[in-house]
C-alpha cells in the first residue's frame, strides 16, 4: 500500500449567526495538494506547495463559513494511475473539495477530467499544458500560474527581437514538452525565425551528452529547453561543462523556477533567459511572502508555490462569498471575483479558466552581479497578461462564446 501523506490545519469552529445557513459538505472544507514530492519536480512545487497552501489557509483564518479548513497532501510520483487513484480516494473517503498544484501535465489532464465528472474544483499551478484551458477545459478547472504559451511567447519574442532567429530544441518526451515545442515553433516561425531541429529526451535523464551534442552540432544560436525540473538543471549544468554557452550558443529555459537556478549555480546559469510569473524580490509584497516562506523552508519560493498560495486563497474567498463549498457555485464566484494579491495584481479569470496576469522576462545574473543568496534574476521586462495567454479567438474551449 502506498502511503498518503496528510497534513491537517484546522481551527475551532466559529458558528456565528451570519453563517448558520451555510452549506459545507462533511463539516469541513478540504483541499488536497497533489504533486511530485520525491522525483523530477520535487523542487518545482513539492512540499513547498503544501506549505504555501497551509499558509493561505492560516492567513484566511483557519476556518471558512464557520468550518475548519483542512489541507491534505500526497506524492503522485509523476504516475497518472497513482494520482488518479489518490484523487478518487480523497473524493470518496476524505470528501476533498478541491485539488491544488497538480504538477505534471499528464496528471493534470487526468484530474481535470475527474473533477469535472465528480464536481470538484481543480487549481492548477504546476502543470504547463494549454489543453487545460483549451480543448480539455472545464467549468471547474482553473489554470493559475503559467502554461506552455506564456513561457514560449515570453521568451521567444524577446529572443527574436534581439535577432535570435534560429533555434534548436531539447524536448521532454511527454505531453508538456510536446506542447511547449509546438507553441515555441509556432511563435518562432510566425516571426520569421526557424527551428532547425529538435531532439526528444526521456524524463528523468541524468546524461544529456548525446542530446547536447546534437544541439551543439546544429550551430543554432539559440538552444531552447522545453523541459523542466531536474531535466532542465542537468541539461544546463552539462551544457556549461561542454562549453556550449562559451562557444556562443545561448540557452533559453522555457520553464524555470528559482530553485532550479539555485541548483545550477550562477556560474553555470548566468545569462539564462526565462519567463516567470513571480520573483521574490520584485516588490515589497513579494518580499514579505518570501520572507515568511523562507523562515520555514530556508529557501525562497518559486512561482509554482506562490501560485498555489494565491489560488487557494482565492478559492477560499469564493467559498465564503458563495456560502457553500458546492463546486459549481464556487467556480462561478471564482470567475466573478478579481484576484489582487502579491502574485497577481488586478487579475481576472477568463471564461476558459485561465487567470490573466502579468509575466516577467528575466535573465540570470552573473556571480559578480548577484548581491547575495537568492539574488538571481534581473527583470528585463513585464509581459502584460493579455499577451501571455492564448487569445480567446484561437481557443478550442467549448466554454468560450464566439
Amino acid at each position: 500500500m502506498r502511503s498518503v501523506l496528510a497534513s491537517l490545519i484546522s481551527a475551532a469552529l466559529c458558528l456565528g449567526s451570519g453563517v448558520a445557513h451555510a452549506q459545507i459538505s462533511g463539516d469541513a472544507v478540504k483541499i488536497g495538494v497533489l504533486n511530485d514530492q520525491s522525483g523530477l519536480y520535487a523542487d518545482f512545487g513539492g512540499t513547498g506547495s503544501v506549505l504555501a497552501a497551509r499558509m493561505a489557509a492560516e492567513d484566511f483564518g483557519g476556518t471558512v463559513l464557520g468550518k475548519p479548513i483542512q489541507i491534505l497532501s500526497a506524492d503522485h510520483q509523476n504516475k497518472v494511475d497513482l494520482a488518479s487513484a489518490t484523487a478518487r480516494q480523497w473524493i470518496d473517503v476524505e470528501g476533498v473539495d478541491a485539488f491544488a498544484d497538480l504538477t505534471n501535465s499528464a496528471v493534470a489532464l487526468a484530474i481535470q477530467n475527474l473533477t469535472k465528472e465528480r464536481n470538484r474544483i481543480a487549481l492548477f499551478s504546476g502543470p504547463a499544458t494549454t489543453r487545460l484551458t483549451n480543448e480539455d477545459c472545464s467549468p471547474n478547472g482553473f489554470h493559475w500560474t503559467f502554461d506552455t504559451y506564456s513561457q514560449a511567447i515570453g521568451s521567444a519574442r524577446a529572443i527574436l527581437q534581439e535577432g535570435g532567429k534560429e533555434w534548436f530544441l531539447l524536448v521532454a518526451d511527454y505531453a508538456f514538452g510536446h506542447q511547449m515545442a509546438a507553441d515555441l515553433t509556432a511563435e518562432v516561425t510566425s516571426k520569421g525565425g526557424k527551428v532547425v531541429g529538435q531532439v526528444r529526451h526521456p524524463t528523468g535523464s541524468s546524461d544529456f551528452s548525446s542530446f547536447l551534442l546534437q544541439a551543439q552540432g546544429s550551430k543554432a544560436p539559440i538552444i531552447g529547453l522545453a523541459n523542466g525540473g531536474l531535466d532542465t538543471v542537468n541539461a544546463v549544468k552539462q551544457a556549461s561543462e561542454f562549453g556550449i554557452t562559451d562557444g556562443g550558443q545561448k540557452l533559453v529555459g522555457l520553464v524555470i523556477v528559482i530553485t532550479d537556478v539555485h541548483a545550477m549555480g550562477l556560474k553555470g546559469a548566468r545569462g539564462l533567459i526565462a519567463t516567470t510569473a513571480y520573483y521574490w524580490d520584485r516588490d515589497d509584497a513579494s518580499r514579505a511572502f518570501a520572507k515568511r516562506f523562507e523562515a520555514q523552508t530556508n529557501r525562497k519560493p518559486g512561482m509554482v508555490q506562490a501560485g498555489v498560495y494565491s489560488s487557494v486563497m482565492h478559492y477560499l474567498k469564493a467559498v465564503q462569498a458563495a456560502g457553500t463549498d458546492e463546486a459549481k457555485a464556487v467556480a462561478a464566484k471564482m470567475r466573478e471575483m478579481p484576484v489582487d494579491d502579491f502574485f497577481a495584481k488586478g487579475a481576472k479569470i477568463r471564461e476558459d479558466g485561465r487567470l490573466i496576469h502579468d509575466m516577467y522576462l528575466v535573465e540570470v545574473k552573473s556571480e559578480k552581479e548577484s548581491k547575495g543568496p537568492w539574488d538571481y534574476y534581473k527583470i528585463l521586462r513585464t509581459i502584460p497578461g493579455d499577451q501571455a495567454a492564448l487569445p480567446l479567438s484561437e481557443s478550442k474551449c467549448p466554454l468560450v462564446k464566439k
